[in-house]
């Protein structure tokens, strides 16, 4: 069920030494918290039983406005999953998992909806133990290909959660010596305003993005993330569309419908420090990057990590 890290040998060396070279402010920052785990991640963890319906996992996404949710045994503490934002994207028809309405539930997002999360949960979960360094966690989401985990004791039970954003609030407001553009992706995949919902969470689930910038006649208009699809579903606005219950009819929405407008943008010869600090102020895990009005790149949690550390 529970998996440790199965990176290849050659990252594993790839890493070593690279905090070393990293920014030294960085460091320093980092060694303000010792290098034990549990002194960067957050131990007061939400959780939901396997037993939880898909749309009490999703209220409780929307709530708390988190990403994940572990899945544990209500009565061991015991991580047997867990379940994310992409998860219940790919639920609602970007990828597999919308079998089980189209097929099991005949089409009927009304009746599938109140599945068990465990229908469509990940069982086998990255983790970490409790006696875990940062550096260890570092390497977990630079070469795991994850966003975030959950920490677990010896026994399986859950004593913790990290991800990309407590280590990107250490880089907020340190000068870096790098500049936005030369850390920002530029072969950036958009979507058109009137591209439905449900096209936009097959292209997230088969690209593995959180987030898509939305773009028209070449000026980027908004950002859509797989956190405003779940929103969508969590808030009610969904059922607002249905007329039967058919998924199809809450997802042939034109995304324009759901997304943010006027999303928070930086420009490409900012300091990555100040593009992580903004991240952390505004709450947002992407800024578009623009000259213009026009976008040219976009900025990620993930690449202010990865270019700290590499």
């Amino acid at each position: 069920m529970l998996r440790g890290n199965k990176r290849q040998k050659k990252k594993q060396d790839d890493y070593s030494g690279k905090l070393d070279r990293g920014n030294l402010e960085f460091k320093s920052k980092l060694s303000e918290h010792e290098g034990d785990i549990m002194a960067v991640a957050k131990r007061d963890v939400v959780k939901v039983p396997p037993t939880m319906t898909i749309m009490g996992a999703v209220k409780t996404m929307v709530k708390y406005r988190f990403r994940r949710l572990p899945v544990s045994d209500p009565g061991t503490n015991r991580l047997v999953g867990i379940v994310t934002v992409m998860d219940i994207v790919n639920f609602l028809g970007g990828g597999d998992k919308a079998q089980i309405i189209e097929n099991k539930h005949r089409g009927n997002l009304l009746s599938a909806i109140n599945e068990e999360i465990s229908s469509i949960m990940e069982e086998d979960v990255t983790t970490l133990t409790e006696d875990a360094t940062i550096e260890d966690a570092l390497k977990k989401l630079v070469y795991g290909n994850v966003s975030g985990f959950p920490i677990v004791d010896d026994g399986g039970r859950i004593k913790g959660i990290i991800s990309e954003r407590d280590f990107v609030s250490l880089v907020a407001n340190i000068v870096t010596g790098k500049k936005v553009s030369d850390v920002m992706s530029s072969n950036v995949v958009t979507v058109k305003p009137d591209t439905t919902i449900k096209e936009v969470a097959k292209v997230m689930v088969s690209h593995d993005f959180l987030r898509l910038p939305i773009v028209h006649q070449g000026v980027m208009i908004g950002v859509v993330t797989t956190s405003d699809i779940v929103n969508y579903l969590g808030s009610g606005d969904v059922f607002e569309k249905l007329v039967t219950g058919t998924m199809h009819e809450a997802l042939d929405v034109p995304i324009k419908m759901i997304s943010r407008e006027s999303p928070i943008t930086i420009d490409p010869d900012r300091d990555l420090g100040e593009a992580a600090n903004l991240m952390i102020e505004r709450n947002v895990t992407v800024l578009p990057v623009v000259i213009g009005g026009a976008l040219v790149g976009i900025i990620t949690e993930r690449d202010c990590i990865n270019a700290i550390v590499t």
